[in-house]
């Protein structure tokens, strides 16, 4: 793959100006996948379409890790496997995992890599909850599919 380089170039000392091609693909593997580690998910994603070197770059488990949290490794529990960072990565985007003894819970946003966190309502403070219960309550509902119920604010 070779890419027009934009800007013409003067060399220090010589005054001779060049303009030329840049091929990618002669780039070795390591470093397009060092590259693309700087970028997001979802370029690395959309290079993997530019060639067959990028490709390979892009399932390189070096590339997914850059995406994953700094300690990733802590969140996981131990009881899941996976066969590669991409699956990992992909699997905290879709699957968020419980944290906190259950109190919280934690995805990773797909396109950017971004954390994301779902608090549990007990585990924030109403500033009112102590000598003021007339301004909110708690209610059940059964089909709440993560943590305690949530609160509802209002005149009781």
């Amino acid at each position: 793959m070779k890419t027009e380089v934009s800007e013409m170039e003067e060399r220090k000392g010589k005054g001779k100006i060049m303009c030329g091609t840049l091929d990618l693909s002669a780039l070795p593997l390591d470093c397009i996948t060092l590259i693309i580690s700087f970028t997001s998910p979802r370029d690395a994603c959309r290079l993997s379409l530019v060639s067959t070197a990028f490709n390979s770059a892009t399932e390189s488990d070096a590339v997914w890790e850059s995406f994953l949290p700094s300690q990733y490794q802590v969140l996981i529990p131990s009881s899941l496997s996976f066969s590669s960072k991409k699956q990992l990565y992909l699997s905290l985007c879709e699957n968020p995992l419980l944290i906190e003894a259950g109190r919280q819970s934690f995805w990773l946003e797909r396109g950017s890599g971004k954390k994301c966190y779902m608090l549990s309502p007990r585990d924030l403070t109403i500033i009112w909850s102590v000598d003021t219960p007339w301004y909110w309550r708690w209610v059940s509902i059964p089909e709440a599919r993560l943590f305690s119920p949530p609160c509802h604010a209002g005149w009781v």
